[in-house]
């Protein structure tokens, strides 16, 4: 489709009084199907240019190098930003002087006598060797005559009569006007559209598009620098967020906690580490948590040891630490004492040293009993893994031709021990089930003597006394 030409008749009298039209094309549109394909350039350039990469900007395109822009025989005139159509016969014309008719000169009558004084007729008017217009001055197309006779630019886009559409801005130039379109908008297909700016990269971060312009934005952790456009960033620990130790990285940042703290759901909080949740053997007995640690205690009777989780038995007969009197003797245990009275033997039993009583053979009434009862006190730890050696008895007088039997005479009704022989003479104890404390144990171990060349046998008892501790340390 071919836009519309706009034609402008200008009138020109000649010297018979005729009226000449003189035809100007005032704008010639380009037919579409003529227009050829746009560089692909950095920049938009306006309608009517084209980028000049040799240059680095958009120049005119002169439209009167294409194929038969001007219908007929009208002549091109290019312009910048477009062209102009004129009629040839608007340089062909021959210029033709426009003046009045000159009066025809007189002469004197022959027949009229002559005076004696001669009159002469007025001087003939010389004419100039340059033409002589009468009618007013033509202007070119974009021009407007001027009372003082010149020329002036007609301002298209102040008159409006320019034709840009709506969304494009009117330009005025010498003797014309351009099209173009504001910042932010291209021109594409005679229309001006918004340019999006964020596909080329005119953010650091974030881009947001608007109509005409774009918006920079950051990231979480960044802010704008005062060029709009990139982004620096934000060291958030110079406000301290973090409870306990901060470390700036590259957009954010990073909190760290003193040894015994860990960090909350919220990043930057730390709370107590609960070391006593991680084990129940981090301390012997009890964990206590404090604020960023932990601290082992003992039960009474023990006290904590270098390593500050083991509980060491504290000998309070040692120490002094006990009531007992000086008749009685101090025994320690595992987490306590005991005050021993002094030995009372029970008749017929006589008392042969602070721990043995004896019952004499030449007494009717010792006949079935054992010969001697001797008293030992031992501890052990509540829970002790078995089996176990905890005590160990043997013969001190040997006779010849006599042997022993080793046996547990009482205090077992619960089968945690027995009697292991280890030789003629001698036998141990042997714990075969754990025995959970605290309490005392009273077990009477019997050592019996055989000798079947005298026709002899008697036994000897060691009253043993155990203390199970309550812990199991």
């Amino acid at each position: 489709m071919l836009a519309a030409l706009v034609f402008t008749l200008l009138c020109i009298q000649s010297a018979h009084g005729q009226v000449t039209p003189l035809t100007l094309l005032h704008y010639a549109l380009i037919p579409t199907q003529t227009l050829k394909a746009p560089l692909v350039s950095p920049q938009p350039c306006p309608y009517g240019f084209e980028y000049n990469r040799n240059l680095g900007q958009c120049s005119d395109v002169n439209e009167c190098s294409w194929p038969q822009p001007c219908q007929g025989e009208m002549l091109c005139v290019n312009r910048i930003g477009g062209y102009q159509c004129l009629s040839s016969d608007y340089y062909d014309r021959p210029y033709r002087r426009v003046s009045p008719a000159q009066p025809e000169p007189s002469y004197p009558d022959p027949s009229d006598r002559i005076p004696d004084t001669f009159a002469r007729t007025p001087p003939r008017a010389v004419e100039p060797s340059y033409p002589i217009v009468n009618n007013p001055a033509l202007c070119t197309l974009g021009y407007a005559l001027a009372a003082d006779g010149t020329c002036n630019d007609i301002d298209e886009c102040e008159t409006n009569s320019h034709h840009c559409n709506p969304t494009q801005v009117c330009i005025n130039t010498a003797g014309g006007y351009t099209c173009s379109c504001t910042e932010g908008y291209w021109l594409i297909a005679g229309q001006c559209q918004d340019i999006d700016e964020c596909r080329y990269g005119y953010c650091q971060q974030l881009c947001a598009n608007v109509a005409g312009s774009y918006s920079c934005s950051c990231n979480p952790g960044f802010l704008l620098n005062p060029d709009g456009r990139t982004c620096q960033d934000v060291d958030e620990c110079e406000e301290q967020p973090c409870s306990h130790g901060c470390f700036n990285t590259y957009g954010s940042f990073m909190c760290n906690c003193d040894e015994g703290y860990e960090l909350a759901s919220d990043g930057t909080t730390c709370i107590d580490l609960d070391e006593c949740s991680f084990s129940e053997f981090l301390c012997q007995f009890r964990c206590v948590n404090t604020p960023g640690s932990f601290s082992c205690i003992c039960p009474p009777g023990y006290y904590l040891y270098e390593d500050s989780r083991s509980c060491e038995d504290v000998n309070e007969c040692d120490t002094g630490n006990n009531t007992c009197t000086t008749e009685q003797v101090c025994f320690n245990f595992q987490g306590g004492y005991t005050c021993l009275n002094p030995l009372q033997c029970q008749p017929p039993y006589l008392a042969v040293s602070d721990n043995q009583c004896m019952c004499s053979a030449e007494n009717p009434a010792c006949r079935d009993l054992a010969f001697t009862i001797l008293y030992r006190h031992m501890d052990l730890s509540s829970g002790r893994s078995v089996p176990a050696d905890i005590f160990q008895m043997q013969a001190t007088t040997r006779y010849p031709g006599a042997f022993y039997i080793f046996q547990i005479k009482s205090g077992n009704s619960g089968r945690e021990f027995y009697m292991r022989q280890t030789s003629n003479v001698s036998a141990t104890l042997v714990l075969t089930r754990p025995i959970k404390g605290p309490q005392v144990l009273v077990l009477d171990l019997e050592m019996v003597t055989v000798n079947n060349v005298i026709n002899f046998r008697g036994s000897s008892i060691i009253r043993l006394t155990i203390y199970v501790s309550e812990h199991p340390f």
